[in-house]
């Protein structure tokens, strides 16, 4: 028994200490990794905290940030022993927060002072009780605080016998204040360390526009340069777009090149896939010739910045078989019993253009010393912005490592990662510290899969760390709804992600210009652009490229599209109608998205908007206006009708702009 109680003692430092703090959020599997936030977005910290018996319990966080006084948040408790406080984050970077919670002895006696009051019990031996705390902490206190509690002592022992006042100074706002500022803290239960990462406003808001540089050049038959992308940077702006990604700029693998539609022989004057990375020219480090020079990508980057748009660069560490690290760094590849080189493979699909690298060689370190070097190069010419291809095929422990260094010193540099994988395997890249990932959206078509998906991403831990970026379509990606629904499946698709996600992007040519046309018995596009130079239209007017510039207009206009965790599922009539509400308390900025998910037939029902979550008075009407179409209507209560029609615009985007008296209405 002796034995037990030692060990006991030793594993709970203070047996006195009687507040339980479990179930602590944001939270990554236990605190091993950061939790995910950006800069200004409302932080909630809560846990299940109790205590034994009948005695109040109290609760606040510390925040931590390296260099900064530390941030004191009360939590409150809201009900079943649940806990919440919120944090609205001024700083990028690491922030370190913990939980403490105590047996409130002065709200205890507070509490149990009023209702021997109200009973009409005696209260002098309560009386004493309340005095010998105050006194106790007064002799404890700072000398201001101290003056002020003494204060309070001396109209206690006046008031003795005025159990009226007496009740009425004992539970007055700044007395609880100065006890509970006061307090002895050395009996706080305050549990493990958790960490938040803060990133800066674009991780967690931006619209991505993604073109292949080659393609730029308003003339036919021209390979396109940096310059020529630099002048459709007031296009793409004027579209609402600010994040420009373009795929790898690198001189391009000459052995086993690929030809058009990924031919195994590429024809003379062919380009190939810049995914191919490497030639005798140079690697990663180097820029392909026929793009321009390092000083006209600098000045891309410069320019964009002038429009609010970061160049977002393709990170793809794989190479071409003649790339230079093939020949200076052979021990980081794959070698074959016949001295081949293992090509890269993602069943069906062979990449003979392209040999991975090991990520199990001896030689690990300088391998990620390199591979990191690229990161840091890259950042110095301007770069602050990575998609990273297919992060899934390399090491976990590289990521982690190599992400944690980068911001570091870096805490605005942001990574997407690109893997559209297995469930665990995305979630481990975004806790390895990816700040976005591509999704399932993209083939997540139905009510019932978008409402699954969506409280998946946001009801469930996983908003704690996996910041989704919503794409329709990719080079490699053209799904079979966008092949048969044409324009209305384009425009429906675009106004979903756009109002699901406060991060989306797309592939942009093609998906503005509506080219469905696939490749035969694949979900990808014909006479793909990654496997030659096409020319576009860039001055030719479409319907879609339109509604992708309103919607554009409609997200940065209204703050509630600023963040996916607001998100808020509607009941609705009929399958074909998906609704959901959004909303910015702080800056009460409230929306309403109804979309027909029927891409050729009008399609109508009933929606029941949760009024009391939206903070919608429910005995007045109030005005829904669309910011697509420019209606108003008139709603009321919670259900309400709604009829779309696909060919005309499949989305409503309500905003609640006021309520009005129903006399108002009928003038």
């Amino acid at each position: 028994m002796k034995i037990y109680l030692q060990n006991h003692l030793r594993m709970n430092e203070n047996g006195r200490k009687r507040a339980i703090i479990t179930n602590v959020k944001p939270s990554v599997e236990n605190g091993q990794y950061p939790a995910r936030s950006a800069i200004h977005e409302i932080i909630t910290i809560s846990a299940s905290i109790f205590g034994d018996g009948h005695d109040e319990v109290a609760a606040a966080a510390d925040i931590h940030k390296a260099g900064q006084s530390p941030v004191h948040i009360p939590l409150k408790h809201l009900a079943n022993d649940y806990w919440e406080g919120t944090f609205e984050p001024e700083d990028l970077g690491l922030h370190t927060f913990s939980i403490r919670a105590w047996i409130d002895h002065f709200t205890t006696w507070q509490k149990g002072l009023i209702k021997k009051h109200d009973a009409g019990q005696d209260i002098s031996v309560e009386f004493l009780i309340g005095l010998e705390m105050v006194e106790k902490t007064a002799s404890k206190s700072p000398k201001a605080d101290q003056t002020l509690l003494v204060k309070y002592i001396d109209q206690f022992k006046s008031l003795k016998d005025d159990p009226d006042n007496l009740v009425n100074i004992s539970t007055s706002n700044e007395l609880s204040e100065l006890m509970y500022r006061n307090r002895d803290t050395s009996l706080d239960t305050i549990s493990p360390e958790f960490t938040i990462e803060v990133e800066r406003k674009k991780a967690g808001f931006s619209t991505w526009y993604e073109l292949f540089p080659r393609s730029a050049s308003k003339e036919a038959n021209k390979h396109g340069t940096f310059n020529d992308v630099k002048a459709l940077l007031p296009r793409i702006a004027k579209m609402g777009f600010d994040v420009l990604y373009l795929p790898p700029i690198h001189p391009i693998g000459e052995i086993n090149r690929k030809g058009k539609n990924n031919s195994l022989v590429a024809e003379p004057g062919e380009p190939g896939s810049p995914w191919a990375i490497g030639n005798r020219l140079g690697g990663h480090k180097d820029i392909h010739p026929e793009l321009g020079s390092l000083q006209d990508f600098k000045n891309l980057i410069e320019e964009a910045k002038n429009y609010g748009i970061d160049v977002a660069m393709d990170i793809a560490y794989q190479c071409a078989p003649d790339h230079p690290y093939v020949k200076e760094h052979p021990q980081w590849f794959k070698w074959r019993p016949d001295g081949s080189v293992q090509y890269a493979e993602n069943p069906p699909k062979k990449y003979e253009d392209i040999l991975p690298i090991n990520f199990e060689t001896e030689d690990w370190e300088n391998l990620w010393q390199e591979l990191k070097s690229v990161i840091d190069y890259w950042i110095e010419q301007g770069i602050n912005i990575f998609r990273v291809d297919n992060p899934h095929t390399k090491a976990f422990p590289f990521w982690e490592w190599m992400i944690k260094e980068v911001r570091a010193k870096r805490p605005d540099i942001i990574f997407l990662a690109e893997a559209f994988t297995r469930p665990r395997i995305m979630e481990r890249l975004a806790k390895n510290g990816f700040n976005q990932s591509y999704t399932y959206y993209t083939w997540r078509n139905t009510k019932h899969e978008l409402e699954e998906y969506i409280n998946e991403l946001t009801n469930t831990d996983q908003r704690y760390y996996f910041r989704p970026n919503f794409w329709p379509n990719t080079p490699d990606i053209l799904p079979p709804l966008l092949t048969y629904g044409g324009e209305n499946a384009h425009i429906l698709r675009v106004l979903l992600a756009a109002t699901l996600s406060s991060n989306y992007g797309l592939y942009g040519p093609v998906y503005e210009f509506g080219l469905n046309e696939p490749r035969p018995g694949k979900e990808e596009y014909i006479d793909n652009e990654k496997y030659e130079v096409r020319h576009w239209d860039w001055d030719q007017y479409t319907r879609i490229r339109e509604i992708i510039t309103r919607i554009n207009k409609i997200r940065k206009q209204n703050t509630a599209f600023h963040s996916t965790w607001n998100i808020g599922l509607a009941e609705t009539t009929n399958e074909q109608i998906i609704c959901y509400t959004k909303n910015d308390k702080k800056n009460s900025n409230t929306l309403i998205m109804a979309a027909n998910l029927d891409l050729f037939n009008t399609q109508g029902a009933y929606v029941k908007i949760p009024i009391s979550n939206l903070g919608i008075d429910p005995d007045k009407p109030y005005i829904v206006h669309d910011l697509l179409s420019g209606s108003r209507y008139h709603w009321q209560n919670e259900w309400n009708y709604v009829e779309l029609n696909p060919y005309e615009m499949p989305v409503h985007v309500f905003k609640i702009e006021q309520q009005q008296e129903t006399s108002d209405l009928l003038i």
